[in-house]
């Protein structure tokens, strides 16, 4: 991995530990504030919950430990590729199903040649209970609650794929990370191929609903085929004496090719995977976190929003020049805006205020066009009837005073329109500033390296998570 490469995924690690850092002083300020104003009729549970996993993923950003997550249905020996890595048998194996009941997370320390570059000293290998046990629905919501914590999933089948399995896959896939299948017991099926595998794959894919679901995030050479746990081989041995008798000798395990697929994939792209895994957390979490805000403050939301309506109406009825009413009643909205987000303390600055509002604008159809375009013909009755008061005071200023009257209904109907909409943008977006999850995950979206297995799927990532077209 050149040097360049290597810098750019530190950056992008010093960006994501800010995001988090940026989250959970979130968190402490809302919960400040729910101990002077409880929320009524919810529980702050899961916030807390959101957080104390934020802290954890902040951890993991500052001890740099990638975690490889290991899926399958039942006996397709994901204990045993994981001992085959680790060098010892630490998990337990077995024929029955279902030996691995809850999961469980090993340290894993690599062999690695004295002038390897891989940037980990660690990494953390998490073995979980087969995808098809009794309880699945239980165990399908944990393997993606897992799924969303790790860096790199390995799913891991035997023999056939079956429809099951390729289901699983399509499920697992919705995580949007790297995903290698691993074929385990390959000595048992010395036919196979990756190309057979992946041929099987797609013939899922054209029978499926899901179209070709897996064609973006897994190709063939993501496919790694390998022998865990070897069958033993009976083998001829031939006696001092001559005698010839038979002994069974297990085989080592054919592991090093997998071992070899997760090293490069960690070396090329692991702290941008872990960087955008903390980013996507953060996005989750501070949505929720913004909604439970948007409740909390509701009623001083309205007031603020109101205010902001009398203050605009006021002062555009009282200015008599057409060009300083719209100008005025911009910075008013910007304003407001701006007033919002400091209430809710979510970061936004005045330039991207200023692009909110020309979403707002955007999105509402001809609904506030409406207000800008009476605005504009209004404001210049107003300014010629401001003109006409010179000259005859009566008339004049009661054409003013209507004409007033008008255009400061239409800017309080605009003001309180931008005040609501603004609410539903802050909610959505409060991701936002130079260190917000949103505008990160761009940057490291756009900036992806083509060989990488994340350059794939970015436009998918993109999609899933409403970002722009990259």
């Amino acid at each position: 991995m050149s040097l360049e490469k290597s810098d750019s995924q530190t950056l992008y690690l010093h960006r994501a530990r800010a995001s988090v850092r940026q989250a959970l002083n979130r968190y402490t300020s809302f919960f400040r504030a729910a101990k002077h104003h409880p929320p009524t009729g919810q529980s702050l549970a899961p916030l807390k919950t959101d957080a104390e996993q934020l802290a954890l993923t902040l951890k993991q950003l500052e001890t740099q430990i990638p975690r490889v997550a290991v899926f399958g249905l039942v006996s397709r020996g994901k204990s045993a590729v994981l001992n085959a890595l680790l060098g010892r048998k630490v998990l337990p194996t077995g024929p029955l199903n279902g030996v691995t009941l809850t999961p469980q997370a090993i340290a894993w320390q690599p062999t690695l040649p004295p002038d390897s570059a891989f940037p980990f000293s660690q990494i953390e290998l998490i073995d979980t209970p087969g995808l098809d046990e009794i309880d699945g629905q239980t165990r399908a919501d944990l393997a993606q609650a897992i799924a969303q914590q790790a860096d790199l999933i390995l799913f891991v089948v035997a023999g056939d794929i079956t429809r099951t399995e390729y289901q699983a896959l399509c499920e697992l896939r919705q995580a949007q990370k790297p995903l290698l299948l691993v074929f385990n017991k390959v000595d048992l099926y010395p036919e196979q191929t990756r190309q057979a595998i992946y041929h099987s794959l797609q013939q899922f894919a054209a029978h499926s609903h899901r179209g070709d679901a897996l064609s973006q995030l897994l190709s063939a050479n993501e496919i790694v085929l390998v022998a865990a746990e070897p069958a033993p081989l009976q083998v001829r041995v031939e006696q001092p004496d001559g005698r010839i008798t038979y002994e069974w000798e297990t085989p080592p395990p054919q592991i090093a090719s997998l071992q070899a697929k997760i090293l490069a994939i960690l070396s090329q792209e692991g702290r941008t995977l872990m960087a955008l895994n903390a980013l996507f957390q953060v996005r989750t979490a501070e949505s929720r976190l913004a909604k439970e805000t948007i409740e909390l403050h509701a009623q001083d939301a309205e007031a603020l929003i109101w205010r902001f309506v009398r203050y605009k109406a006021i002062a555009i009825a009282l200015n008599p020049i057409a060009v300083v009413d719209l100008m005025g009643g911009a910075i008013a909205d910007l304003a407001l805006i701006r007033a919002l987000a400091e209430l809710y303390g979510l970061p936004i600055t005045g330039h991207e205020a200023n692009k909110l509002w020309r979403t707002i604008l955007l999105s509402s159809g001809s609904l506030l066009f409406t207000e800008i375009g009476s605005g504009v013909v209004l404001g210049l009755g107003k300014s010629a009837a401001a003109a006409v008061a010179g000259a005859d005071t009566a008339s004049g200023l009661t054409a003013y005073a209507g004409t007033a009257i008008a255009q400061a209904s239409f800017a309080g109907f605009g003001a309180y329109a931008i005040g609501r909409a603004a609410q539903i943008y802050l909610e959505q977006g409060c991701s936002w500033g130079p260190q917000g999850a949103n505008t990160v995950i761009q940057d490291v979206l756009r900036q992806l390296d083509t060989t990488t297995i994340l350059h794939r799927i970015r436009q998918e990532l993109s999609d899933q998570m409403g970002l722009p077209t990259l």
